[in-house]
């Protein structure tokens, strides 16, 4: 049973960083991307970062130069990097994996970012 567990979320200044890590477990054939989602209070879900197998990194435009993500294939888990950030960065943010034949999603981990 493939299991993706986030964390590295909380309580943090206009300006400052966190990163956040999403750790996968179980089997999952054909990663095709790894993608960052957040949720804000009352927002739709909005797609944040995505890496893709080969490589590439595509960024929602109000994260651009600020957030980074990456991936550790030997510890099978990948991070946001998340500078210089805002009030309207805060969320909840959702890890997911896209498989050949599944999607899966963590059950996310609160970011606050206090003005």
């Amino acid at each position: 049973q493939v299991r993706l567990v986030e964390s590295g979320g909380g309580l943090v200044q206009a300006g400052g960083s966190l990163r956040l890590s999403c750790a996968a477990s179980g089997r999952i054939f054909g990663i095709n991307a790894m993608s960052w989602y957040r949720r804000a209070l009352g927002e739709q879900r909005e797609l944040v970062a995505t890496l893709t197998s080969g490589g590439s990194t595509n960024y929602a435009d109000s994260v651009k130069g600020r957030f980074t993500i990456s991936r550790d294939n030997a510890k099978n888990t990948v991070y946001l990097q998340m500078n210089s950030l805002k009030p309207e960065d805060t969320a909840v943010y959702y890890c997911q994996v896209l498989g050949t034949i599944n999607s899966y999603w963590g059950q996310g981990t609160q970011v606050t970012v206090s003005s």
